[in-house]
């Protein structure tokens, strides 16, 4: 049996098999330079040395050329940050050119020497005349390759429904099948929003705990089975795995549930918690209402001030009689 290292070029992605042959002591965790159908790319052992069978191998065997230098790591990193700039020409290029497709991202090798560009399309693009447009202009070779929505969220990234990071982007490295009958066998709702991931497909952690339930429920009785409980007869309407519990119909038509196990069935206990008394309401003494000060009389007008203005209006009639007489 060959003896390989197991080497990763990106987090959360595929781990390919390489042979160590005479790259030296290397070690878990350590970067080195492999041989690939792309090129020389730079990448993380993450399995030591060990000897796997023949039908693990897909394809040729390709060597480890040497341990990476600090000067191909800087080189790395620098072409890393320049990524995101070449996004954005490429996509100017595609307006240019007006084809129907959206570029997601780009990747350069750790020595620049080939660029990638992960591209999404409803339909098959003809981008011969941008490849050559794209190679004139960043002076590497370019290769154009189309992905598909999920691959678009692991490339991306995002955090799920549950608030954390995407389960593609920390530890999935490959798309497992997922299907709604898992969804249907959890007793999940099966409305989109609540079942669908970023990439508008159903959650890939859908399929974790789908054997679990599968052979819970195996054990459980089914929908529709009569069964023996301390109240009678009833009917199974449906199991609760998580609550290893069965919701039954008595014969006498009432609903009621009760706790599940391989011995049988028992009523579910629940504890009363005695709740306290409510305090007596305490009454509140309204403020009694100040009544408004009472308004002053009116002083009456004194001896003098009556007598001028029996003077006044006097005189006024006496000036008025003599105009007329004129």
């Amino acid at each position: 049996m060959p003896e390989v290292i197991g080497v990763r070029f990106k987090e959360a992605a595929k781990i390919y098999y390489f042979s160590p042959q005479d790259a030296g002591d290397i070690q878990v965790g350590d970067h080195v330079v492999v041989e690939t159908a792309r090129g020389l790319e730079l990448g993380q052992v993450v399995l030591g040395r060990h000897e796997v069978s023949e039908a693990e191998i897909a394809g040729e065997l390709k060597p480890v050329m040497r341990r990476a230098t600090n000067e191909d790591l800087i080189s790395r990193e620098y072409y890393r940050m320049r990524e995101s700039a070449a996004v954005a020409r490429c996509r100017q290029k595609v307006l240019e050119h007006n084809l129907p497709m959206k570029i997601v991202g780009a990747e350069y090798s750790f020595d620049g020497s080939s660029l990638v560009f992960f591209f999404t399309a409803e339909k098959r693009v003809d981008f011969r005349d941008l490849v050559r447009d794209l190679a004139r202009l960043f002076r590497a070779r370019i290769e154009l390759r189309q992905i598909g929505v999920r691959d678009e969220a692991k490339l991306i990234g995002g955090l799920g429904p549950c608030g954390r990071r995407l389960c593609c982007i920390t530890h999935l490295t490959e798309f497992m099948p997922v299907s709604i009958k898992m969804a249907k066998q959890q007793d999940l709702p099966l409305s989109p929003m609540e079942i669908s991931g970023l990439c508008g497909r159903l959650l890939c952690c859908l399929s974790y705990e789908d054997d679990f339930y599968e052979e819970a429920k195996r054990k459980m009785p089914k929908p529709g089975e009569i069964i023996d409980t301390p109240h009678g007869k009833a009917k199974v309407l449906g199991p609760n795995v998580i609550k290893q519990s069965l919701t039954i119909e008595l014969e006498s038509g009432v609903t009621t549930e009760v706790a599940w196990s391989p011995e049988g069935v028992a009523p579910i206990t629940t504890t009363m918690i005695e709740r306290p008394a409510p305090e007596e309401p305490v009454e509140i003494e309204e403020p009694e209402e100040i009544p408004p000060p009472a308004a002053e009389p009116a002083s009456r007008p004194s001896g003098k001030s009556r007598r001028r203005r029996r003077r006044r209006s006097a005189s006024g009639g006496r000036s008025h009689q003599g105009g007329e007489k004129r």
